[in-house]
């Protein structure tokens, strides 16, 4: 039985997606929220349990995959789609206003593009090249749902372009990421992964919904840092 046991935490995590999807369609960016880190909670653990069982196989690497593009590409982007529905746009759009909200649908094809990569890659075995999927859902959720952008007025639609634009290209980036993968518990080695899991902690405490949103942007500067100075 041990061996199917990774692939239903997966599938929970496809569940979740789903109704992720359905909440963010319906106009509920707080439930599709919780749904999206239901779905992270099920992937974290899917893939721990494989390696802990000795049970790691292909279909659950594609199943993963599958599932992955559902919570983290899918349900994201339904979230970006239903704030453009709500938000002005200028007059001078025309009929052109109707249909730009579908833009948002570019982040799942990134999303989806981003995990084939991974899959292929073998440089991503202790660390991450472009953001991972699950960071950026956990933005765009966090972000909607704490600094309500809707309230940007006439800023609003150019800034959630510029960000969908700006994430698409990051989720395929070649700028690497570190990840939280720990081959020892010393500072030395670890000096970026223990100051970003510090220094997460007040911002959890002061930011609430908006907190991941801004993580995940000091999680790239961190990025970012930890790279030039590597190279």
């Amino acid at each position: 039985m041990k061996k199917y046991i990774p692939n239903t935490l997966t599938c929970c995590n496809l569940i979740c997606g789903c109704i992720a999807v359905v909440w963010a369609l319906y106009g509920e960016p707080l439930l599709a929220f919780a749904f999206i880190v239901g779905g992270a909670v099920f992937d974290f653990f899917d893939g721990m349990s494989a390696r802990l069982l000795g049970v790691s196989s292909p279909i659950g690497k594609e199943l993963d995959s599958l599932a992955d593009c559902v919570t983290f590409g899918v349900a994201p982007s339904a979230m970006v789609y239903t704030l453009l529905n709500i938000i002005e746009f200028p007059a001078s759009l025309g009929v052109v206003g109707k249909y730009l909200p579908f833009v948002a649908f570019v982040m799942a094809a990134f999303s989806a593009l981003r995990l084939a990569k991974f899959n292929l890659d073998e440089r991503q075995t202790t660390s991450f090249i472009g953001l991972p999927t699950p960071a950026n859902a956990l933005f765009w959720a966090s972000l909607i749902n704490g600094f309500k952008l809707e309230n940007l007025g006439g800023y609003a639609l150019p800034v959630i372009l510029a960000l969908l634009l700006l994430c698409s290209w990051i989720l395929v980036s070649e700028v690497p990421m570190f990840a939280l993968k720990f081959k020892h518990w010393g500072f030395k080695g670890n000096e970026i992964k223990y100051i970003f899991l510090i220094t997460c902690i007040p911002l959890l405490i002061f930011f609430g919904l908006g907190a991941f949103a801004i993580i995940i942007v000091w999680y790239v500067i961190l990025s970012i840092y930890n790279w030039k100075c590597k190279g």
